[in-house]
């Protein structure tokens, strides 16, 4: 049947979306994935750091950026202090250097509720389109279009997905929650 699987994707989808944002949380660790949703004016086009140059992880909690152009120096500073992202760039006229202090214990606290916080918003995502699912199938078995067997036989295998689902987003807000707490 189908039908599941359009499902499926939607809660695959969801959990994709739950699993890039935890890649913006920083964790005390330096993770290039924290740059992401930065954008930096390129010739007046908002364009990724990751485009505008080389993006690497000398020391556990240090970045390295450098601009394929000096010209760009400048611009990534600025997007790097006006993004929510917290640490001032160290700007040396090659490179920029960002350097993640360690996180606070109420730091790390506040993270973690963070985490939890996305965690649920995922699972509730996952449980509207359980209901939206069992919706359209029962609206189908009110028009004939499939027999009452088969309306159990769906209910029951998309609330078995749905419980799948909701498993992958608990193991990763613990996983997330012990990669935050571990100092």
């Amino acid at each position: 049947m189908q039908e599941i699987s359009l499902y499926e994707d939607k809660m695959n989808k969801t959990l994709d979306n739950l699993m890039a944002e935890y890649g913006t949380i920083r964790a005390g660790r330096a993770n290039p994935k924290v740059l992401e949703r930065i954008r930096v004016d390129y010739y007046g086009t908002p364009t990724p750091i990751q485009q505008v140059g080389n993006v690497s992880v000398p020391e556990p909690r240090m970045l390295l950026i450098q601009p394929w152009e000096k010209s760009l120096l400048k611009a990534i500073e600025k997007a790097i202090l006006t993004s929510d992202l917290g640490i001032n760039p160290t700007n040396d006229g090659s490179v920029i250097r960002l350097i993640f202090p360690e996180l606070t214990e109420e730091r790390r606290k506040e993270l973690s509720k963070d985490v939890k916080k996305k965690g649920e918003n995922a699972k509730v995502a996952i449980r509207n389109i359980r209901r939206d699912a069992n919706d359209t199938f029962k609206k189908q078995e009110k028009a004939a279009e499939i027999s009452e067997d088969d309306l159990d036989e769906l209910i029951d295998k998309i609330q078995k997905l749905t419980d799948k689902m909701i498993d992958k987003v608990d193991k990763a807000v613990e996983s997330k929650t012990k990669e935050i707490m571990t100092v």
